[in-house]
């Protein structure tokens, strides 16, 4: 039983980010109906699996919740703020909920009943009378030749309150399906004497108009199951519970305490159905006529671990694979050479699968970035618009579980100090409303994700006198407009004049610059003042392993990300050696380049001709001087241990297929560093 409940508690908790994710977007669509019957199913599945394993507040609580959409769909309650208010409340008490261990926890019970009394005061002052007691079917349902009749016979189990089960509540949620009638049978009803308030006698006949599907109305009765005796039928394509003749037939067999007659119903809804056939002919001529659905299973759910073990065992894989590949080029065999390649060929093939099930959309963790955008701007009394572009762009999912606590900083700096007031904005004549835009795209085997706004934007000659009053700078310092950017990523580093709840402190862009860089990613400032500003960070789409380009000084081995690399190019030893200003070049085209071999202070003697690797840095390209270049290869990174932690130039290190070990540059931090340290390299 713990084993489900745990299942129950995982699935539970993405029906709740569901929830969330809706409510957000209801709040720009109050009107759409298909986002009230998304919540609505989210509720039903939270409700029925929480009385099932126990979580009877969760239960109630949806149930109380449900009450106020069920007004909003039945046209009697409009969507406003004080409920998208109180339903967000209660989406974060739903996750509380359910990390209760058992119903005695009082831990959520003040939180609780306030939002239960919330919900309460909102169902009493704004539900409409009742219209002389007729059934109020949902707007988008009264489309009533588009729904199918179904007659249901529900017989709840005598033991049914024994497993936590409401039969009310089951009717309540089939009756959301769309329009109804309900006839409770006391047919087994026993006499005074014998009556037990603990077992149920009633039955019901139901009969139910949906264009929902019998799959809907299932789902209803599935954690009921086995607690009752349940038939359903279809009886007729069309809504027939506002056909006069039909409902006659249905309330005589109720009153004169008959079954219902299924057979004589089917006889009537024969010759209505003739009647909306030739109506509903000339529409379906405009559809185009579609296979039955695919009701095979299209994705399933696997747990994060047995994807990181899989990866793991990829990356044995791939090592073994050049182990092999190395062996191959050593044994002079045509047959062997062969299965060397196809193994290749093969584990390489695996690899970009296996990666591309770790990889999810960006649009995942939307939700948490749209909830602080529209909480904080109603704290700071900011009109703030979060626009999204790219957020199908696909990431490692190790990597978007650390990327959100980055971007929480930035979107929440953005806020506090990058959007002005109303005040502000309309001496500078802006738009009331301002707008934070996150987009993401694809750039080579990277991705790029920006965060823009169009606020106050930043002043760099503030940044700069302001790490001079700090002596981090000194007062002759002349820096670039990216070098003053810069700056705001010293820890301790704020130009804020006072400290809030939400920042100021020192704290934030130096975490976010040392979490990118954790996994292997880099992150620069644009802004332009009372323009706005770009944050912008590039990652690289896996952490596990790379496509390189093995090269080797002396007896040194390094890998080149191959994402880096622009082109090679052969030189003499003597034309580097002599290169003023380390400038050679190359394509007609003058490249500084570094000469490795000095850098790391390798030993030995460089070979006569040797080579450079021109790579990309930035919008600059800038060449490595290397003595050989082996070959592609794919490069399992593993970490280099706390004790390199601190250098900048290695992102890690991978195993050979003889068992050496080479270094995986980063050659954006090498050069970077190169530049900041001004180290005298060549000639």
């Amino acid at each position: 039983m713990e084993k489900f409940r745990e299942k129950f508690i995982e699935e539970a908790n993405d029906l709740i980010n569901e929830l969330e994710k809706v409510l957000l977007a209801l709040e720009n669509q109050p009107k759409n109906p298909d986002l009230i019957q998304q919540i609505f199913r989210v509720m039903h599945s939270l409700k029925g699996g929480s009385a099932m394993f126990g979580f009877t507040k969760m239960d109630k609580f949806t149930h109380h919740l449900e009450s106020i959409y069920d007004l909003i769909r039945n046209s009697k309650l409009e969507i406003n703020n004080d409920i998208l208010n109180i339903t967000l409340a209660s989406v974060d008490h739903l996750r509380s909920l359910l990390q209760e261990k058992d119903d005695e926890d009082t831990k959520n019970k003040v939180q609780n009943d306030l939002l239960v009394a919330k919900i309460q005061e909102i169902i009493n002052e704004n539900v409409m009378a009742e219209s002389n007691g007729k059934t109020i079917q949902p707007m988008e349902q009264r489309q009533n030749k588009e729904h199918a009749t179904y007659y249901l016979n529900f017989k709840p189990h005598a033991n049914i309150f024994n497993f936590g089960t409401n039969p009310l509540y089951l009717i309540d949620e089939l009756c959301d399906l769309g329009q109804y009638k309900v006839f409770p049978r006391f047919d087994h009803l026993p006499g005074i004497d014998e009556l037990d308030a603990t077992k149920c006698f009633i039955y019901w006949d139901i009969f139910l108009a949906t264009n929902q599907g019998i799959n809907a109305i299932s789902e209803v009765f599935i954690f009921a199951d086995d607690q009752c005796d349940l038939k359903v039928q279809k009886i007729s394509e069309f809504n027939l519970l506002d056909e006069n003749t039909f409902i006659g037939i249905i309330e005589e067999s109720v009153r004169s305490h008959k079954e219902i007659d299924l057979d004589q119903m089917m006889l009537l809804t024969h010759d209505l159905e003739k009647i909306y056939e030739k109506e509903k002919e000339p529409q379906a001529q405009t559809k185009s006529g579609g296979a039955s659905a695919d009701t095979s299973i299209s994705s399933i759910r696997v747990s994060s671990q047995k994807l990181d073990d899989l990866i793991n065992w990829v990356s044995e894989l791939v090592t073994i694979q050049a182990r092999l590949s190395l062996f191959a080029q050593e044994n002079d065999s045509a047959e062997l050479s062969a299965i060397s390649e196809e193994v290749e060929k093969i584990s390489r093939r695996l690899r970009d699968d296996v990666f591309g099930i770790r990889l999810i959309p960006i649009e995942t963790m939307l939700t948490r970035f749209q909830r602080l955008v529209r909480e904080l701007s109603q704290e700071l009394d900011k009109e703030v618009v979060f626009k999204t572009e790219g957020t199908e762009t696909e990431l490692d999912k190790n990597i978007i579980e650390m990327l959100a606590d980055p971007l929480m900083h930035i979107i929440r700096n953005s806020l506090d100090h990058g959007i002005e007031s109303a005040e502000e904005r309309k001496i500078l004549g802006k738009p009331k409303k301002s707008i934070i835009l996150l987009k993401a795209f694809y750039s080579g085997a990277n991705v790029v994700i920006q965060i823009s706004d169009d606020g106050r934007g930043i002043d760099p000659e503030k940044i700069k006198n302001y790490a001079i009053a700090k002596g981090l700078i000194g007062a002759e310092a002349e820096l670039t407009k990216s070098e003053a950017f810069d700056l705001l990523f010293l820890p301790g580093f704020s130009t804020a004049q006072k400290v809030t709840k939400v920042s100021g402190r020192g704290v934030g862009m130096d975490v976010v610059k040392r979490k990118i860089t954790e996994i292997r990613g880099e992150v620069e400032i644009d802004s332009e003042i009372n323009k706005g500003t770009v944050l912008t960070i590039k990652l690289p789409l896996t952490l596990s392993i790379i496509d390189g380009l093995l090269v080797q000084m002396s007896d040194t081995k390094f890998i080149i990300p191959l994402s880096s690399v622009d082109k090679c190019y052969e030189f003499k030893h003597k034309v580097l050696e002599n290169a003023i200003n380390n400038l050679i070049r190359t394509d007609e085209k003058e490249v500084a380049f570094l000469n490795l071999r000095q850098m790391f202070q390798i030993e030995g003697t460089p070979p006569e001709t040797e080579h450079v690797v021109v790579v990309q840095f930035g919008t600059a390209k800038i060449g490595l001087s290397v003595d050989t270049i082996i070959g592609q290869y794919q490069a399992v990174l593993k970490p280099l241990g706390r004790l390199y932690k601190k250098q900048n130039s290695v992102s890690g290190a991978t195993i050979l297929g003889d068992g050496t070990v080479a270094l995986v540059l980063d050659t954006n931090k090498l050069i970077s560093q190169y530049a900041t340290n001004e180290i005298k390299i060549g000639g």
